[in-house]
């Protein structure tokens, strides 16, 4: 069965205006050749990003904190519930309509109290061994006339609670006499008129008369003086019995407090409570109220989540649980990160200096045409991306697709640039952890784990005047998440320089890539701009000669 769930386009952790605008870019392309397929974002929107969301008019994308698969994703429609009031005999009507094994059960608010299976009331038929005591029960008299389907010729109160038993009026007067107590409920045949006044006179609060039998006008004035129901019901009376058993509510045999969970529950989380409570389905409930079930034979076949990768290949910098996910295409201008995939899958890569320039070009190879409104995302990611067209990573493709895209949405590339990297640099409001995890991307470098965060700004020394927080910051996240190295470069797009902080171990790998004394805790790098291509490579040599 083809899926309904849309493929997810998403960027890396830490998003950067790349990572955004190319998902909301790519998943355009898709959309308009007929494919089910939605902008996502793993992370929050960066001050330079927001400038471009807003500037063109364009909302973010969905955030996706994870992949991992939860409830929501396998819930089914619970389209037939019952309430706590109902009887017995309509839970059993509505299970064999609707074929159903159980059933959840509401309150009059529809708030979920409890559920009952087919098990529950089977058992409940295997205890009947004889007529119930329904003064506990809170049975109506509504219910009584509803079950056996009564024509009633005595009326009375019809919303009280029955207070006695029900009792059947077999053999003689005597005995009949001795067993009737007050406010029962008497069946009864086609008895002479005597026995049945008499069975009036006794105090009951009700007098079922079985098989349409014959009621006199005497029994009914009896009745009436007496204030007691008379009812006359086709039925004979072992059925009307057994009927009357089944005007017990379902709240008398539900399961109270059942085992439900809520829509962003994990399935790893929930595959426990199912195994020890053996329902083949559980109430999804969110804010009280049902929203929906779950299958145990959908847990063992849900389905995974499927995404398409923008601007990174790498699993670490990838959205949380991405390998519980199907990676269905990657999209990139990043080395090769080693991410596997369990099949073939469709990847396009370029040695380019934004994967925002390879998007836009794969819409003009396919004579997709681009909105002013998603050229303007396109064309900032590239500005982003390639500082203006500083970065060491800008090639002549870049450009000219940004001199393209600027056409299309109508702005000034040097103009909207420079207020746009105006807005995403400094540091406003930001805590020394925000700086050091900002645009933050992950690397395996030889054997070292290292993450590398950047922050552009106009003047480094706003960043600077923190460097002992933000080294203690970087350092607590090396130990709390298990890397060597934290590393934030703080680009100053003036100067087109760079101020590399790094925390952890081992200094010496900064001291061989940029052949810089590392002994502190920082260095000074003119003319680098670009992780990709300034930082990452001279670390991955230094590694290298390390282990000579």
């Amino acid at each position: 069965m083809k899926s309904t769930k849309p493929i997810y386009t998403i960027g890396h952790r830490n998003p950067d205006t790349d990572s955004i605008c190319s998902a909301i870019g790519y998943a355009h392309l898709k959309q308009a050749l007929g494919e089910n397929v939605v902008a996502a974002r793993a992370g929050k929107i960066n001050a330079e990003t927001k400038y471009a969301l807003e500037h063109f008019h364009v909302e973010e994308p969905l955030l996706l904190t994870d992949l991992y698969p939860r409830v929501k994703d396998i819930t089914i429609d619970c389209k037939i519930v019952v309430k706590q009031h109902d009887t017995l005999r309509h839970l059993g009507e509505v299970m064999r309509e609707h074929d159903l094994k159980s059933v959840p059960v509401t309150d009059s608010k529809g708030v979920l109290v409890g559920i009952v299976t087919v098990s529950d009331l089977a058992q409940r038929y295997f205890q009947e061994l004889g007529m119930q005591n329904l003064a506990n029960m809170r049975v109506r008299y509504r219910d009584i006339i509803q079950a056996t389907d009564s024509q009633v010729l005595v009326s009375g109160e019809e919303g009280e609670f029955i207070k006695g038993n029900v009792r059947i009026a077999a053999g003689s007067l005597n005995t009949i006499k001795s067993v009737i107590k007050e406010h029962d409920i008497v069946l009864i045949g086609d008895r002479h008129d005597e026995t049945i006044i008499d069975c009036v006179k006794q105090g009951i609060s009700c007098l079922i008369v079985t098989g349409n039998g014959r009621v006199s006008a005497d029994v009914i004035e009896e009745a009436e003086e007496r204030n007691v129901f008379v009812l006359s019901t086709p039925y004979d009376t072992y059925t009307v019995a057994r009927l009357i058993n089944q005007c017990v509510p379902i709240r008398r045999i539900m399961h109270d407090n059942p085992v439900c969970f809520k829509p962003m529950d994990l399935l790893s989380d929930i595959k426990g409570a199912m195994e020890e409570n053996n329902y083949r389905n559980y109430p999804v409930v969110e804010n009280g109220h049902i929203v929906g079930l779950v299958s145990r034979d959908r847990l063992m076949v849900s389905e995974r989540e499927r995404v398409i990768l923008v601007d990174h290949n790498e699993r670490g910098q990838a959205v949380e649980g991405i390998e519980e996910a199907k990676i269905m295409e990657i999209i990139d201008h990043h080395r090769l990160g080693g991410i596997q995939t369990s099949e073939p899958i469709y990847t396009h890569a370029e040695p380019v200096g934004c994967t925002a320039t390879i998007v836009a070009n794969m819409h003009w190879h396919r004579d997709i045409d681009i909105p002013a409104s998603i050229a303007g995302l396109l064309l900032s990611a590239i500005i982003s991306d390639t500082v203006l067209f500083k970065s060491p990573t800008c090639t002549e493709y870049d450009k000219m697709t940004a001199k393209r895209l600027a056409e299309i949405a109508g702005v000034d590339i040097n103009e909207y640039g420079l207020e746009m990297l105006k807005a995403g640099s400094g540091i406003g409001d930001m805590t020394p952890s925000e700086i050091a995890r900002n645009d933050l991307k992950e690397f395996r470098i030889g054997d070292y784990r290292i993450i590398v965060s950047q922050i552009s700004v106009m003047d480094e020394k706003e960043v600077l005047d923190l460097e002992p927080q933000l080294i203690e910051a970087m350092g607590h996240i090396c130990d709390k998440e298990g890397f060597d190295m934290s590393l934030v470069m703080v680009t100053n797009i003036l100067e087109e320089a760079t101020t590399l902080l790094y925390a952890g171990s081992p200094k010496t790998l900064i001291g061989e890539a940029f052949h810089k004394d590392a002994s502190g805790t920082h260095i000074y790098l003119p003319g680098v701009m670009s992780r990709k291509k300034q930082i990452i490579p001279p670390l991955s040599e230094a590694v290298k000669r390390i282990k000579q």
